[in-house]
């Protein structure tokens, strides 16, 4: 997570919203389970971990980390798609590099398989009390957009979204941060603080503006 962890909690205090739960998307070797243990006082039951990569999933069960799923997300269910994994695992994904191969070049992919899909509206259906994963983490190279697509029924119980986003086409086909923002908004959110890299991707916080 590129925001520091300071300006997240701040912000979340200044728009009273008190984490109840995490959905993670793209859990790798789920590096922010100290931030969600020790910033959000959230016991480790009330994190929902997904990752597309068996490798990583079995890892992470290994080391005691709990709701720990393998699935690929997007936005629609039972797609075959070609799961693409680099070698260095963060980069892994759906979409081929775009200007992703130009900023890192030592980054390639050395291994694919073909998955099917599934929305996160169908995966939490089977999660019991999800509605109070109210905090959402997006970490999946390119697909963020895709993924809320297939969320707008539990977006309703959402009140912050945390997300990686791209200013230019870092994965072919991959969402930009003017979409995301537009999608978002029609759910109420907005977008309060931005970090980018300089290799045209960074990191969003988008929270759910007060009712009127």
């Amino acid at each position: 997570m590129l925001i520091p962890t300071q300006t997240i909690i701040q912000l979340l205090k200044e728009h009273n919203i008190q984490v109840t739960g995490v959905l993670h998307l793209g859990a790798h070797d789920c590096e922010e389970a100290p931030f969600y243990a020790n910033a959000l006082n959230l016991p480790s039951e009330s994190v929902v971990w997904i990752d597309a990569i068996e490798k990583k999933v079995e890892e992470c069960r290994k080391k005691g980390i709990p709701n720990v799923y393998q699935v690929v997300i997007s936005d629609t269910d039972d797609e075959e798609v070609t799961f693409n994994v680099a070698n260095n695992f963060q980069s892994s994904s759906i979409l081929e590099f775009g200007t992703h191969a130009n900023h890192y070049a030592s980054i390639k992919y050395i291994d694919k398989f073909l998955a099917r899909t599934k929305t996160i509206d169908t995966f939490l259906s089977s999660i019991p009390g999800s509605t109070h994963l109210n905090f959402w983490n997006l970490d999946i190279q390119g697909v963020e957009l895709k993924a809320l697509q297939g969320a707008v029924k539990n977006i309703q119980n959402v009140s912050a979204i945390y997300t990686e986003i791209s200013v230019e086409e870092v994965y072919k086909g991959g969402c930009r941060v003017e979409e995301i923002d537009t999608f978002l908004s029609s759910f109420g959110f907005l977008r309060v603080s931005t970090l980018l890299t300089g290799c045209g991707w960074g990191d969003a916080l988008y929270l759910r503006k007060p009712s009127q």
